[in-house]
């Protein structure tokens, strides 16, 4: 039986617009009869999957997604005096190992394809033979396969639309993270002056502008199958865990980037409960249906969120073998504690 990870954070963020909509707005999302704020998961995954906290301990397991990748191999193909003609037609049939190709922009395939470290080598090693003249017929070649050295694939996952084949089920689910109370979408009104203008000229501003921002107490849900994550893995323990920290650790410390400039609202988690166990995994924002309210909203969202699981647990019997709650608030655990937990 698979052992499931769940990690429960709560994180207070300042005024800021990390993840907006098509009109520049925070989004949004309606919960409990009342207006959220709302961080979509594939805006908090990119966030983490391309930080340092992510990428230094994962070194050399970490791929690359991307439409272009073969756009460096018709470059350098052109560097050693191939005609545009034959090397884009060279690197689009290494591209359609892959994907479907873009008519319009090729080499480019249609869809973003995230390459493992091992399809990254191939493709250059490949490219290398080309350059040094060899005669080589791309599909003849194994360039596609060999994922278990890439780490955010095996967490997140692939889809490859044309090559199902080699497509990964994602051993990590994470939820779009919600303030745990109502909100409104406030205005920023703000001007910019010349700074060559003179006193005699007119004083009024060179620009006038306005964005929309948000604060608030942000519910993020995650769920992992190890089980999972290790068969992506290979079966490769020390990679999972290592896989496993470098998550934890990036969920806790890493936002999206999103007006960073304008408001510098980068926070770190205040609270955390993980749990593990081979139990049904469940979200626990049904503590936060009716909206928490009140000048110590923290406080108020750590008690409400403590209160359910514990309610939970009460009806359907124990929901984790074991748990583990850092909470900054309080004083209570550390992030080297909770690490260890969560790759145990």
């Amino acid at each position: 039986m698979t052992e499931f990870i769940q990690l429960h954070l709560l994180t207070s963020y300042p005024p800021a617009n990390l993840n907006r909509d098509d009109t520049g707005q925070p989004k949004t999302a309606t919960m409990g009869g009342v207006l959220r704020a709302r961080i979509s998961s594939q805006s908090l995954k990119r966030a983490w999957r391309t930080s340092e906290v992510f990428t230094a301990p994962l070194a050399g397991h970490v791929g690359i997604r991307t439409k272009r990748f073969a756009e460096k191999l018709m470059i350098r193909l052109m560097a050693t005096g191939k005609k545009k003609k034959e090397a884009k037609n060279i690197a689009s049939k290494v591209a359609k190992i892959f994907a479907t190709v873009d008519k319009n922009t090729p080499p480019f395939t249609c869809q973003l394809v995230h390459l493992s470290p091992t399809e990254i080598a191939a493709i250059d090693a490949i490219t290398e033979r080309l350059v040094a003249g060899e005669k080589i017929n791309p599909a003849d070649e194994l360039l596609l396969g060999g994922v278990e050295r890439a780490a955010d694939i095996a967490m997140f996952g692939r889809m490859l639309a044309d090559r199902r084949e080699h497509s990964v089920e994602a051993a990590v689910q994470v939820a779009h993270a919600v303030t745990t109370h109502a909100v409104t979408i406030e205005d920023d009104y703000f001007t910019a002056i010349d700074d060559l203008k003179s006193r005699g000229e007119d004083a009024g501003a060179s620009h006038i502008g306005e964005h929309e921002f948000v604060s608030g107490v942000f519910y993020l849900y995650l769920c992992i199958d190890r089980g999972l994550l290790l068969h992506n893995l290979d079966n490769n323990a020390a990679l999972a865990g290592t896989a496993l920290r470098a998550l934890a650790e990036s969920a806790v410390k890493i936002g999206p980037k999103g007006k960073q400039a304008s408001f510098a609202s980068r926070a770190y988690a205040s609270f955390v409960l993980a749990e593990r166990g081979p139990q049904q995994p469940r979200s626990l924002s049904i503590a936060f249906l009716k909206p928490t309210n009140g000048i110590d909203q923290l406080a108020t969202s750590i008690k409400a969120l403590n209160g359910a699981w514990k309610s939970l647990d009460g009806a359907y019997g124990k929901c984790a073998e074991v748990r583990y709650m850092f909470n900054v608030h309080a004083g209570e655990g550390t992030l080297a504690e909770l690490l260890d937990f969560v790759s145990g």
